[in-house]
């Protein structure tokens, strides 16, 4: 098995940021409500995380990181307490582009998104795999299937939830757990079926 093909899967399965991490839960129990308003959503998901990771990497290791300025005689200039600011700036002007390129040519697919597509900015998930990207010291090649494996997998966990929930409406759910306690239950089985896959050993 090749190494990228090894991080995709470990970054996407193993390391889901939803179900073992249970970043951006906010917006996986809101929009999960439906399978074809969760697919859309992945969708957006995947491709601002695929397009973010790798393009903070190039800014941190261009301008943040420590000796990032040696070329212009500051090696002594670290500017890494800045990632963070960073990283949400790059993420949010991005989330804006393709909330305009939505709007122009899918107006259906961004009016069923609402409130929501604006909020992927503040989903933590995104933020998570540019900061786990830094922490683990990844190269551009490998933040380029970091980034990918991660929002597919954010993606895959949303729509299986979606679907679930989808079949959970014609099921005799008790009163007490109807709504958000149900969904709660589901997505924490999803989360124990996902730590199976920690058991993979990727070569």
């Amino acid at each position: 098995m090749s190494d990228a093909f090894a991080l995709f899967l470990r970054a996407s399965l193993v390391e889901n940021l939803a179900l073992a991490y249970f970043l951006g839960m906010c917006m996986f129990l809101a929009v999960s409500r439906r399978l074809g308003t969760a697919f859309g959503f992945g969708l957006v998901v995947f491709i601002v995380q695929a397009v973010t990771v790798p393009l903070n990497h190039l800014i941190f290791t261009a301008l943040l990181r420590s000796g990032a300025w040696s070329w212009a005689g500051l090696p002594e200039v670290d500017l890494g307490f800045l990632r963070l600011l960073t990283f949400v700036g790059v993420i949010a002007a991005f989330v804006q582009v393709l909330e305009l390129v939505l709007d122009r040519y899918f107006p259906v697919l961004a009016s069923s998104f609402g409130v929501y597509l604006p909020l992927v900015t503040v989903n933590c998930a995104l933020l998570g795999g540019s900061l786990f990207m830094v922490e683990r010291h990844y190269d551009l090649a490998q933040s380029v299937v970091y980034g990918a494996g991660s929002g597919f997998g954010w993606a895959l966990a949303l729509c299986l939830l979606a679907a679930l929930r989808e079949k959970l409406a014609y099921s005799d759910v008790p009163e007490g757990l109807r709504g958000i306690g149900i969904t709660f239950m589901v997505a924490g089985l999803l989360s124990l079926a996902f730590l199976g896959f920690a058991g993979i050993e990727l070569r």
